[in-house]
């Protein structure tokens, strides 16, 4: 219906970015995953660098899960790399490294969902699949004038069939990448810019003069407040650190945490828990981290340990830090460490007579 108005518009104002272009899947499926929750300035440079590491999916399901989500450090939402490395295996094993041109195949690999298995058919295999993420929801739900909450089920059900239906023989990647650009440039949420629009000849919303209040969305509940602990165990040059087994930040690395916790008593009872004795040096303050669903409160304690013996977790030093994949959630607690790390070390650093400085 609008296929041609709007393809025009995009081989003439498309965005300049570093995973355009390529009919490669494996490039296609990593922008994707990476996009997911994430803003395009963000994804671009690691995009290079994760295909820097992992030029091709053969790459990938051989890496260590901990490079993996090394060089994904710092994008966050880390349940995506690690799905991405279980369909690299999975892509390797069952396919023999060749990608499905399948709609239904691409979607039951690990973390591939409705719109990542369509961008994927679409730009890699040119096949009619509308890739509704949040710009082409916005954009359709104007265009064709959907009043009604567009997260109820059979709504978005409407809008994935409109999408379909509005989507051209070929230029099938084009025609998303095009909506998707629309949406980001001028389509925007709050105030579209509906007088730079190809579609605004045809467009209910523009018509009606209600595109500002289109989509309707209910509105997303308030992410849960979480007191958390933060304790910087150090012993001898090294801090303490664990390997997360929970579903949130699972697999990463952090420091001692205390989830809950109002006090400083309460985090000293569950570092007594894993068998360190630790005094107490000082607070060094205060860090907020936003999720999707909670917010940790962060409080940030330095203790000193006596030993390194403990049940769980081990004492690393400053380089072994480093290599491991922390995730941004401790960008302040890692920051710390590596400052009582740092100056731990030129304590113990020799003098010119080659004795230890007191």
């Amino acid at each position: 219906m609008f296929a041609s108005p709007l393809l025009s518009w995009y081989d003439a104002n498309r965005r300049a970015l570093p995973f355009r272009g390529t009919k490669d899947p494996y490039r296609i499926w990593v922008s994707e995953i990476m996009l997911q929750q994430t803003r395009t300035e963000t994804v671009s440079a690691y995009y290079l660098r994760f295909l820097n590491r992992f030029p091709d999916v053969f790459a990938l399901a051989d890496a260590p899960e901990e490079d993996v989500l090394k060089c994904w450090e710092g994008l966050g939402y880390y349940s995506r790399a690690r799905n991405l490395h279980k369909a690299a295996k999975v892509i390797v094993e069952k396919y023999l490294g060749a990608f499905p041109a399948d709609l239904d195949l691409l979607r039951a690999l690990p973390g591939v969902g409705d719109y990542t298995a369509a961008a994927v058919a679409s730009i890699a295999f040119d096949l009619p699949a509308p890739a509704m993420d949040g710009n082409l929801t916005r954009v359709l739900s104007r265009f064709h004038g959907i009043r009604e909450d567009v997260d109820i089920p059979s709504v978005k059900h409407r809008l994935a069939e409109l999408g379909r239906e509005d989507m051209p023989d070929i230029r099938c990647g084009d025609f998303n990448q095009a909506l998707m650009d629309l949406g980001a440039t001028v389509c925007t949420p709050g105030t579209p810019d509906c007088e730079a629009c190809p579609l605004r000849s045809l467009c209910s919303a523009y018509q009606a003069g209600d595109a500002e209040a289109l989509p309707i969305k209910a509105a997303a509940k308030p992410p849960k407040d979480v007191a958390m602990a933060v304790a910087l165990i150090t012993c001898r040059g090294r801090v303490w650190m664990n390997q997360r087994k929970e579903t949130l930040l699972k697999n990463l690395w952090v420091y001692h945490l205390t989830e809950n916790c109002e006090s400083r008593p309460e985090a000293e009872k569950a570092i007594r828990n894993l068998g360190l004795r630790a005094s107490f040096q000082m607070e060094l303050g205060k860090a907020r981290h936003v999720f999707t669903h909670r917010v940790w409160n962060m409080t940030l304690y330095h203790y000193e340990a006596e030993s390194m013996d403990c049940k769980e977790g081990r004492f690393v030093t400053l380089n072994e830090m480093n290599a491991l994949p922390i995730p941004t959630a401790m960008k302040a607690a890692k920051e710390q460490a590596t400052r009582l790390l740092a100056e731990t070390d030129w304590l113990r650093k020799p003098s010119a007579k080659g004795e230890k400085v007191p």
